[in-house]
């Protein structure tokens, strides 16, 4: 029986400041959203102020986990430790591992217009946490299209039920990670696995989701987080204005977290120890 996922839960977001001043929506690891297993944040930077943005994030270290950064609009430049270095562009996206510890600054590399995207940080099981550290980064036309009538879908990770697969693999989540463009009205149904964690986050319009019972469907517009519930089918459908969302599934690691700033572990300890190797040059 096919049973559609519900919005259990609209997440407006809290506005926030990150690394040297960036102005941004912080929807998901807030006081009152604090994670969604295997999630951990999710970070919307959108202005069109260089005011808000231009100082960019400076060096800074991660350990633990991983950073999914995709962009709307704007570019921005990545550089690391490792001896890494590119542009994120429109419709690009970087999918880094930070594991055992990396080093990286992302800074803007426009100093007007439009600056919009989306940061998410994804846990990596135990058994990951300290192997070396990379990334998979694709542009825009590496990222394949599911078409569908009204409807257009990225795949960034995963496959579709068409049989359209993202380029980012190997990851233990097995993640969904799409961006997808709906005309007005227009309805995007994709099945998803009934175990997995899924989110939406509204880039533009509004989308329509379904909610338990009988109750009617609510809107998630512009800037705004929808957690959906348990169910095999996921149904996103296009408020007059059409929609530009991102659609995010992964499963869940049901593992202990310990967090401290850049840093998240299983274990208190295991933190220190982060902190100390860091502030030690053992990153």
């Amino acid at each position: 029986m096919t049973t559609i996922r519900p919005l259990v839960h609209l997440e407006p977001g809290m506005a926030a400041s990150d690394g040297a001043g960036v102005k941004l929506n912080r929807l998901l690891g807030t006081p009152r959203l604090p994670q969604i297993d295997p999630f951990l944040m999710l970070d919307n930077f959108h202005s069109d102020n260089p005011d808000d943005y231009l100082a960019g994030f400076p060096p800074h270290p991660h350990r633990g986990f991983e950073t999914v950064t995709y962009m709307f609009a704007g570019r921005m430049r990545h550089k690391d430790n490792k001896g890494h270095e590119g542009v994120i562009e429109q419709g690009g996206v970087q999918w880094m591992t930070a594991a055992g510890g990396i080093v990286h600054s992302e800074m803007p590399e426009q100093e007007d217009g439009l600056m919009s995207g989306f940061q998410l940080w994804i846990n990596l099981p135990r058994a990951e946490k300290m192997k070396p550290a990379g990334y998979q980064e694709y542009r825009a036309d590496q990222i394949p299209t599911d078409t569908r009538k009204g409807a257009a879908a990225k795949i960034v990770a995963g496959t579709t039920s068409t049989g359209v697969e993202g380029p980012v693999k190997n990851i233990t989540v097995q993640p969904f990670f799409a961006e997808i463009h709906l005309e007005p009205g227009a309805v995007y149904e994709e099945p998803l696995p009934a175990d997995h964690s899924a989110i939406v986050a509204v880039h533009d319009g509004a989308i329509l989701l379904p909610r338990t019972g009988s109750e009617a469907p609510m809107a998630v517009n512009r800037g705004e987080l929808g957690v959906l519930g348990e169910g095999s089918l996921t149904r996103l459908e296009a408020g007059p204005d059409g929609a530009r969302l991102l659609l995010i599934a992964a499963k869940p690691l049901r593992e202990p977290v310990a967090r401290g700033g850049p840093f998240v572990m299983n274990t208190e300890g295991e933190v220190r120890q982060a902190m100390l190797d860091y502030q030690t040059g053992r990153f």
